[in-house]
């Protein structure tokens, strides 16, 4: 049966095998695309604007932590920045996966833009379409020539990545102010995990507990989730947001976060311990 893409889906579509139709891949729970805007694991939608050129917890379990960097632009008429999820960082067992959005100013989806790297070493993918790479338990595969992947771990999980600009429409209709100089880049994002535990959370993460209760406000036209600051880390590569479960197969977890002109915040617990880098536990 051939299905043809509904309007609504600039960004592509899937079948969805329950119903036998068509589905916008941004509308499917677990996609993360556009201002960024959720479809959580509860199959609501909300928004998280976050900050630009901070970096937040999107997902974190005992072994498994994704982390989002935004990109964005001030908008002088409201309280908030414009944001795009720029790049992500999967941390899983001792293994860190990066998937980025390069920058660049005209957009050309004929160009690469993708930039992908596994515990710091660059992987090069063929840019032909169906094209493969494996290494260390990661499958990606290219759906397109360019632009476009699928990642997955397996028993873990599967990510769709798919590069996109800020169209000059785009720009035009939601004020975003976007110049020629730079189109903002981003990533349109679709996840599915396998193996979540019940004290999974992260701004999309917390979403697939058995008995979450949204906090949105489902009747709003943009309904937003708020908690940035519970939700920040310190650097991409960090699984340091206040709501972290993330362990790692390694007990101390001494390798896996990178450390390297990292300014660690100064904090005073409790106990009267203070310091750089120090760490409060109760």
């Amino acid at each position: 049966m051939e299905h043809v893409c509904p309007n609504a889906c600039p960004g592509g579509c899937e079948v969805d095998c329950n119903t036998c139709k068509p589905v916008c891949k941004c509308d499917k729970p677990g996609a993360v695309c556009q201002d960024p805007r959720f479809i959580g694991g509860d199959g609501i939608t909300f928004y998280f604007h976050g900050k630009k050129n901070n970096n937040f917890c999107l997902v974190s379990d005992t072994n498994l932590h994704i982390n989002a960097r935004f990109i964005g632009k001030r908008n002088h008429n409201m309280k908030r920045d414009f944001t795009w999820v720029q790049s992500i960082a999967i941390l899983f067992d001792n293994q860190q996966l990066f998937l980025g959005a390069k920058k660049t100013a005209t957009w050309d989806d004929s160009v690469d833009r993708l930039a992908l790297s596994l515990n710091g070493e660059p992987i090069r993918l063929n840019q032909l379409e169906g094209a493969k790479w494996e290494s260390s338990g990661v499958s990606i595969i290219r759906e397109t020539s360019t632009n476009n992947i699928i990642v997955e771990v397996e028993g873990k999980f599967r990510i769709t990545a798919k590069v996109v600009p800020i169209t000059e429409e785009d720009s035009r209709i939601h004020n975003y102010g976007i110049t020629k100089d730079d189109c903002f880049a981003h990533l349109d994002l679709g996840f599915k995990f396998f193996s979540l535990s019940n004290e999974v959370s992260g701004v999309l993460g917390q979403t697939y507990k058995p008995n979450y209760v949204s906090r949105v406000n489902i009747g709003a036209k943009m309904p937003i989730m708020g908690g940035g600051k519970e939700y920040e880390t310190t650097s991409l590569f960090s699984p340091d947001c206040s709501v972290a479960r993330f362990k790692g197969n390694n007990e101390f977890n001494d390798d896996i976060v990178m450390v390297e002109d990292l300014a660690l915040p100064s904090l005073s617990c409790t106990s009267g311990i203070d310091g750089e880098g120090v760490v409060c536990r109760r």
